[in-house]
């Protein structure tokens, strides 16, 4: 199975707008953008503004993760991803992950 982790230990592999997006597969982007603005209370998600290709990467990225903190320190400090901080976990870090506990176990198990 193949792993793309993000600086905060989601995977990116796993994450449906970015298997909609590798597989250019335009309906299924339509149907994400639709149950997320549902889900997330977040009117005005389309399929052009959920494409990604990763957090990580130069290319596409859902809203958020452009402006991440998370996501800004890693660049900032030249990390993969937060497993790699000598500040693991920080207080920002150790917020998010309160709530998503496999994005800890990924990052737990590359600090391994």
């Amino acid at each position: 199975m193949t792993t793309l982790i993000a600086a905060c230990g989601l995977d990116c592999a796993q994450c449906d707008a970015y298997i909609a997006t590798q597989a250019a597969d335009r309906a299924a982007l339509e149907h994400i953008a639709e149950k997320w603005s549902k889900d997330f209370k977040a009117p005005g998600l389309t399929a052009d503004n959920i494409q990604c290709d990763g957090c990580m990467t130069d290319g596409r990225k859902i809203g958020h993760c452009s402006e991440c903190n998370i996501r800004l320190c890693v660049l900032e400090h030249k990390l993969p991803n937060c497993a790699a901080c000598p500040d693991y976990a920080c207080e920002t870090l150790t917020g998010f992950l309160q709530n998503i506990p496999h994005a800890k176990a990924n990052l737990e198990a590359l600090r391994q």
